[in-house]
C-alpha cells in the first residue's frame, strides 16, 4: 500500500467515538499551537488522527527537539485502538507520519501485538482486527503504548525465496530498534522496533556453495516469502513492505519520536467507565472487544516464566534439506 495523504477537512466518522480523556500530570503538555493545516487532519475516520493522539505525539516530539535529541523534521504516532482490518482486504490506516516543515501528513497501516494464549493458564491473545490486550511483559508479544525514540537500524539476512521459474532472491529485513520511556522503558530488552511485515515460512536448507551466506557445508536457508501486513506482530510496529521502504530511510541515522496510544492509564479509564470524560477508544473496536486490559510486567512475567518452566520447549531441530524442485 502506498503512503497516502488524507484530504483536508474530512469530518468524523460514526465508526469511531471520541469518548475522550482527562490527561493526568504524567502526560506530555499538549501544545495549543497546532497549525491549522494539521488540525484539519484531526478526526476519528480512517486515515485521520484523534485529537489526544496528536497532542501527545506532537508534545513528545517538540520536547525531544527542544532537548536536542531529535533533528528529524518528521515524527510518528500510532493509534492501536483502531482496527487493523476494515474488511474486503482494506487495511486500517492508524500509523501516522507527520512532517510539519513540509506540511505533510500521511496515514498508513501497521500491525499490533498478537499476545499469547497460555492454554490452561491465561489467555491474553489478540485478534487480527482489534487489540483488546496490551502490556509490557517480556515474551508477551503485546503492544505497549507510550513514548519511544527510533534508534539504530540493523539489516539481517533471513534466507532465499523463489521469485519465478528457477529464479531465487535474497531476503534481508531491516529492523529499527526503539527505545521507550516509562512503561515502555524495556523496549530494547523486549526487542521492540519497526520492520516490514514479511517473513520466510517453511524454511529448509538448499545447496548453494557459491553464496556468501552459505554455511560450512555449503547450504543456505530457503523458504516462502509471506507478507503479513494484514496480520499481527510479536509486539513490534510492522509496516507493509512498500511503506517500510519509505519509512526506514527517514529514520536511519536520524532518530525521531514515536508515540503509541493507548497507555495503561487510558486503558484503565476506558475499562472503569466508558463514558468517563477523556477516555478515548475507537468505538468499532470497543464494541468488538468489550473491556480492554493492560497486563503489567510485574503481574504477567512470573506467569509466563512459570508456564515456560512447566512446558519446556523441545530442543531445537536442524532445518531439513529442501526437496528437489
Amino acid at each position: 500500500m502506498r503512503l497516502r495523504s488524507v484530504p483536508l477537512g474530512v469530518v468524523a466518522s460514526f465508526f469511531v467515538a471520541v469518548i475522550a480523556v482527562t490527561v493526568s500530570a504524567r502526560s506530555f503538555a499538549a501544545p495549543s499551537d497546532v497549525p491549522a493545516w494539521l488540525q484539519a487532519h484531526v478526526g476519528n475516520s480512517d486515515g485521520q488522527i484523534s485529537q489526544i493522539v496528536l497532542e501527545r505525539a506532537r508534545a513528545l516530539y517538540l520536547k525531544k527537539v527542544a532537548q536536542g535529541a531529535v533533528k528529524n523534521p518528521c515524527y510518528f504516532a500510532m493509534d492501536a485502538t483502531r482496527p487493523s482490518d476494515l474488511g474486503n482486504g482494506v487495511l486500517g490506516r492508524r500509523y501516522y507520519v507527520i512532517c510539519e516543515a513540509s506540511q505533510s501528513f500521511r496515514a498508513i497501516s501497521s500491525g499490533h501485538g498478537s499476545g499469547r494464549n497460555l492454554k490452561g493458564v491465561v489467555d491474553f491473545s489478540n485478534g487480527k482486527r482489534c487489540a483488546r490486550n496490551f502490556g509490557n511483559a517480556m515474551d508477551s508479544s503485546l503492544t505497549a503504548g507510550g513514548a519511544y525514540m527510533t534508534r539504530e537500524a540493523k539489516t539481517s539476512f533471513k534466507g532465499y525465496y523463489r521469485t519465478g521459474a528457477k529464479q531465487d532472491a535474497i531476503f534481508q529485513r531491516t529492523f529499527i530498534q526503539f527505545d521507550g520511556e516509562g512503561e515502555a522503558a524495556n523496549a530494547r530488552q523486549r526487542v521492540i522496533g519497526g520492520h516490514a511485515a514479511q517473513v520466510l515460512h517453511g524454511l529448509c536448507l538448499r545447496k548453494n556453495p557459491n553464496s556468501s551466506h552459505a554455511d560450512h557445508d555449503g547450504f543456505v536457508p530457503f523458504g516462502k516469502l509471506v507478507d503479513y501486513a494484514g496480520g499481527r506482530s510479536n509486539g513490534c510496529t510492522s509496516w507493509s513492505p512498500a511503506d517500510a521502504k519509505q519509512i526506514i530511510p527517514m529514520v536511519k541515522d536520524n532518530p525521531t519520536t514515536l508515540y503509541i496510544y493507548p497507555e495503561s492509564r487510558d486503558i484503565a479509564a476506558v475499562a472503569a467507565k466508558r463514558s468517563q470524560p477523556g477516555a478515548y477508544w475507537n468505538a468499532s473496536c470497543l464494541k468488538e472487544i468489550g473491556t480492554p486490559k493492560f497486563w503489567a510486567r510485574k503481574t504477567l512475567e512470573p506467569i509466563i516464566a512459570q508456564y515456560r518452566k512447566d512446558h519446556p520447549a523441545p530442543p531445537p531441530q536442524p532445518l531439513p534439506i529442501c526437496e528437489a524442485s
